[in-house]
Parts: structure tokens; C-alpha cells; sequence
């Protein structure tokens, strides 16, 4: 389980931190049709505010993935 939502956050946090690049600056053409925010229509225009909380939400995962691993480490220490 720990890894899954390790693999999840990292990928939502680079979806969202590609989306806020490319959205802000506009230099990855080539990685447009690659990102999340760009293949959802009902964000067009929200496309920034979109890639924030995806990357957010990454950022949570990933946190929650840690802190699954240091309970397991601190109940395996405990046995």
C-alpha cells in the first residue's frame, strides 16, 4: 500500500507541477497532450488553480505514504 501511494504522489506531484509550468511559461509544447490539466475540458481556463491542487494532493499522498512507513518501522520496533 505504501508504495502505491508512493508511486500515485509522485506522479500527481509532477502532473501538477508540468501543468503549472507549462501553463505559466508555455515551453513544453512537446509535453502538452502528456498533462492532465490540458487533457480535461471542463478545466480549460482553470488549467493553474487545477495543477496547484493536483500537485497538493501529491504532495499529501506522499506525505501519508511517510508517515505509513515510520509507523511501520515504529511498530516493528516495538515487537
Amino acid at each position: 500500500m505504501r508504495t502505491t501511494l508512493t508511486i500515485f504522489g509522485w506522479l500527481l506531484l509532477v502532473q501538477g507541477v508540468g501543468g503549472l509550468v507549462n501553463t505559466l511559461l508555455g515551453f513544453w509544447r512537446w509535453a502538452h497532450d502528456l498533462l492532465v490539466v490540458n487533457l480535461l475540458p471542463f478545466l480549460e481556463g482553470y488549467e493553474v488553480f487545477a495543477a496547484i491542487v493536483i500537485g497538493v494532493l501529491g504532495l499529501a499522498l506522499l506525505a501519508i505514504a511517510d508517515s505509513m512507513g515510520k509507523q511501520a518501522n515504529k511498530q516493528g520496533g516495538e515487537q
